[in-house]
């Protein structure tokens, strides 16, 4: 077990430098879109391919990655939304525990049951302190965890959030206002995380726009995540992944 993608992720930010992530969903692509998105992802040199969702009710995870892995050497990383969406096929696993809700299981319940299993299956590990931030209507990733997000306008309480699971050792902080979100994170509410934690931020949910995406990226963002949004117009991949990598 290797620390090569958490390193990576840590390079970056050490230099500056914004990354951008392109999240599958397994469920919502077909052998010949992903091979389409994968072909994209190649093309406009994405950093990352986050692999995984709220709800998986296929069983072609394990195919997907596999496919990924085929095609190209970006770093496949799983974001499981619960803990049998493994598989070692992938680089890393993001080990997320759900700190900004009040479900024990998701705060440490599943992953008590699924630890054999991640530790045998020789995925790099990244502890990650997952935060949901509310945008703007339901989500499947707060239906399905039983929580409720965190107020697009309680900066104080997401910056006391972050820096908690920082404090508790986790070593990148996600911050989520899920797939389908109306609206993507405020920008002063990553500005207030990132000026609290040292920690690598992950931001995701709501931004559908390059604009949005450099705007969140100045405010301390190190890795934008897209993946709703793509699902409907890949050609977005190009966009975003210019808009970012400009600021490098």
């Amino acid at each position: 077990m290797s620390n090569q993608v958490y390193q990576n992720i840590l390079d970056k930010k050490t230099k500056q430098q914004k990354a951008f992530a392109v999240l599958i969903d397994p469920d919502k692509l077909d052998v010949v879109n992903l091979q389409k998105t994968i072909d994209l992802a190649v093309q406009f040199k994405i950093d990352f391919i986050f692999v995984g969702g709220s709800l998986v009710v296929t069983d072609t995870l394990d195919q997907v990655v596999a496919q990924i892995k085929k095609a190209c050497s970006i770093p496949v990383v799983l974001f499981p939304g619960s803990p049998d969406q493994i598989t070692p096929k992938a680089d890393a696993l993001l080990y997320l525990s759900l700190i900004s809700g009040r479900n024990p299981e998701l705060l440490i319940g599943q992953h008590v049951i699924s630890a054999p299993f991640v530790k045998q299956s020789g995925l790099e590990i990244i502890p990650v302190g997952y935060m949901l931030i509310d945008g703007g209507s339901p989500t499947t990733v707060s239906y399905i965890s039983n929580t409720n997000p965190i107020p697009a306008n309680k900066n104080d309480i997401a910056a006391c959030t972050a820096m908690a699971g920082e404090m508790l050792g986790l070593k990148v902080i996600y911050m989520d206002a899920g797939s389908g979100a109306k609206n993507a994170i405020p920008s002063s509410m990553i500005q207030q995380v990132a000026k609290h934690v040292k920690a690598p931020i992950i931001v995701g949910g709501g931004i559908t726009t390059p604009e949005k995406a450099i705007e969140n990226c100045k405010a301390g963002a190190d890795i934008i995540v897209i993946g709703n949004a793509i699902e409907k117009d890949p050609a977005l991949i190009q966009k975003i992944a210019d808009a970012i990598h400009s600021l490098n």
